[in-house]
């Protein structure tokens, strides 16, 4: 192993640790043993030198004067943020000392961790705490916070998380970004479009609830009314079908249900999709004549409409869309939802689930954790919270939030910085950064497996998460061996994976020679469906319950409040990490609600002032943007602020809880909220 720390001055290699597809290469520049500078990697094959505003002032973060330095407990009430130092042996003893009087007086089910991917690090992220928390028999967390209704909905018509390689979009012609806000959240994919555009004249549309910044670049934006995403792509394809737009020989070779969704499509004619999504009439009909008739042409699904009670529909009937016009056959043709199949790891031999010997462990989903801790029988009575903030990130954020101020709940909070769920916990334990560990990366958009290793001494006492569940395993008396096997044997143990072919040269031999390997993947001849097809009908939708056509399903009535109401991201924060760095804070300026500019005026609102956006959930008080960038009926805003008691600005307050209608999935945008202007006290 290239031992980086012990070269207090120079440029080293890293890769990013954020939640995001694009998990860029990175050189670190150090003095002195602290990194300096952060800039991308010129000859990384994919993201080529481009980083955004959050890594690149990713050092105020990592040397920000407020990053936890030690172990503390609370000394105060829960909440207020009140904690003394104490020393690793004592942070553990208490833990675990805690938790071994809960297994004889309940049961190893009143534990639950909570984490999620804060680092998208394999081993930080799911591999000594899934063997620690699988060995102790806890709760098991449903992390379906994120992309679960997509996935799974995706995975009906698919098989599996296969896109095409993003490497391959310079040959596009046409770019439908659907739902995502690239420029925010995948911005290689949009400088690949950018480059196509350059040297193809390629053509950018842009559908979503919002005319945010990657809806400023396209040639078209196509504004549309929220969860209503299925009837236009269902709209889409009744034209394809009616104007003979679609490639029969590719349907009747490689999919099964063409004849069935071609009868099944004649009912969302344009004047039924024109109503149900308020896109005109001739909007839709051009939208699929540029469709069905440019190629290669590229459909970009985001995360956002899968965040719906309607989301696993929603991104099952798009990911049809390609295979009508036999774009999967064409270079720089067909999808991108997610490419994690190409990398896939030997998830079993770093989680180890048999260590879970049959038990039959309650699963606990994660979107619900405020009613998990009010209202669950038997109690959780120990949280472990890592990777993630839900204070902030979780939906129904005021029952989340009074969940954790339960006196009988021991809280355990390992992060970087004492964020608005640390202030709740009896334990915090200080946190390495990503670029202090061992650890290695796969893109769910691109094709490389990449290798971070340390660059920097761990900040003060910081641990990094498969250090602290060494600490804990010892002191609950685990003595297997997988507890004590180093990061690097994880990393190899993680590699060898029979199953994936696509993978089987790489290794942390190979990798920490070269940091970053692209896997030799392509769309299989055979998809791991029931039929090895593409589904356009699937059976197996109709054994698990659902329609075996894709069909759109309205949203149910939320509750009587006018607004559509959208939380989604901004530009300079990640669900809430940066959301407490002045430097980013100053970057993004304010919290702000979006509305319609009719809208605005019938309420009495005026743009620019602050105003109440409230629900039966909570309230927030933010500022008006009143114009013309969201449909009438729609207030969107954007990012994870941070707070403290005298700001009410986290917009997760007024999210709903529901669970969507695949995958154990949230249901983000799918509330509806009243906005009204803030009368001055007279």
């Amino acid at each position: 192993m290239t031992n980086f720390i012990d070269r207090p001055d120079g440029i080293f290699p890293s890769v990013c640790s954020l939640d995001c597809p694009d998990q860029c290469g990175l050189l670190l520049h150090k003095k002195n043993g602290k990194i300096t500078k952060i800039e991308g990697d010129l000859n990384h094959p994919v993201t080529k030198g481009y980083i955004c505003n959050k890594v690149r002032n990713m050092t105020e973060r990592i040397y920000d004067e407020k990053r936890l330095k030690y172990p503390m407990k609370r000394v105060g009430a829960k909440g207020d943020g009140e904690f003394v130092r104490i020393s690793w042996d004592e942070a553990i003893d208490t833990i675990t000392t805690r938790w071994k009087e809960l297994l004889k007086s309940d049961s190893a089910e009143s534990i639950l961790p909570y984490s999620f991917y804060g680092n998208m690090g394999n081993l930080s992220a799911e591999g000594m705490d899934r063997r620690f928390f699988n060995r102790l028999g806890a709760s098991q967390l449903d992390r379906s916070i994120c992309n679960s209704a997509g996935a799974v909905g995706y995975k009906y018509t698919m098989g599996g998380s296969y896109g095409i390689d993003p490497e391959d979009t310079i040959h596009t012609k046409l770019f439908i970004f659907w739902g995502i806000n690239a420029v925010s959240t995948n911005m290689h994919q949009i400088a690949l479009a950018q480059k196509a555009r350059k040297q193809n004249g390629a053509k950018i549309i842009v559908i979503d609830v919002h005319k945010n910044q990657t809806a400023r670049l396209a040639d078209w934006f196509i504004p549309i009314l929220p969860g209503t995403d299925t009837a236009l792509a269902l709209g889409m394809m009744h034209i394809l079908f009616g104007e003979n737009m679609v490639n029969a020989s590719f349907l009747e070779q490689f999919t099964v249900g063409h004849e069935e969704l071609r009868e099944h499509v004649k009912q969302y004619d344009p004047t039924s999709v024109a109503a149900i999504t308020g896109i005109p009439e001739e909007d839709i009909v051009q939208l699929a004549r540029m469709y069905g008739m440019t190629s290669p042409s590229l459909i970009r699904i985001g995360n956002g409409p899968q965040h719906h009670d309607n989301g696993g529909m929603f991104v099952r009937t798009i990911s049809c869309l390609p295979a009508l016009t036999g774009q999967w056959q064409v270079k720089g043709g067909g999808a991108i939802k997610g490419n994690s199949a190409y990398l896939a790891h030997n998830t079993d031999s770093l989680q180890r689930p048999d260590f879970l010997k049959n038990k039959e462990t309650r699963k606990i989903n994660m979107n619900v954790l405020g009613d998990t801790l009010l209202t669950l029988d038997p109690p959780v009575k120990s949280l472990y919270v890592y990777g993630s903030n839900p204070a902030v990130v979780a939906p129904a954020g005021n029952k989340v939030r009074k969940g954790l101020k339960r006196e009988d709940l021991f809280t355990v909070v390992h992060d970087l910085f004492l964020t608005e769920t640390a202030r709740y916990a009896d334990i915090v334990l200080p946190a390495t950064s990503s670029f202090e560990n061992t650890d290695f990366y796969t893109s769910y958009w691109h094709h490389y497996i990449q290798l971070q290793q340390p660059v920097i001494e761990p900040y003060e006492e910081a641990k990094s998460n498969t250090d602290v569940f060494r600490l804990l395993a010892k002191a609950m008396n685990f003595d297997d061996i997988a507890f004590i096997e180093t990061d690097e044997e994880l990393i190899d143990q993680a590699l060898t994976n029979p199953l994936n072919p696509f993978i089987s040269k790489i290794n942390y031999e190979t990798l920490s020679k070269n940091q970053y390997i692209k896997a030799e993947a392509e769309l299989p001849d055979v998809l791991p469906t029931p039929s090895g097809k593409i589904e356009l009908y699937s059976e197996k939708m109709k054994q698990d319950g659902y329609p075996p056509l894709p069909t759109y399903i309205p949203l149910p009535k939320d509750s009587e409040h006018p607004l559509l109401f959208i939380a989604g991201p901004n530009h300079n924060f990640l669900n809430s990490t940066f959301a407490n760095q002045s430097k980013h804070v100053e970057l993004e300026k304010e919290p702000v609600v979006v509305l319609n500019r009719s809208d605005a005026e019938s309420l009495g609102i005026k743009n620019g002032e602050q105003v109440r956006v409230w629900n039966e959930r909570g309230e927030c008080i933010l500022k008006a943007d009143a114009g013309d960038n969201v449909l009438s009926g729609v207030a969107v805003t954007q990012g994870l602020w941070g707070a403290d008691k005298e700001t009410k600005h986290l917009v997760n307050s007024l999210t709903p809880d529901r669970i969507a209608d695949m995958g154990g999935g949230a249901t983000f945008f799918s509330g509806r909220v009243s906005v009204e202007p803030i009368k001055e006290k007279e």
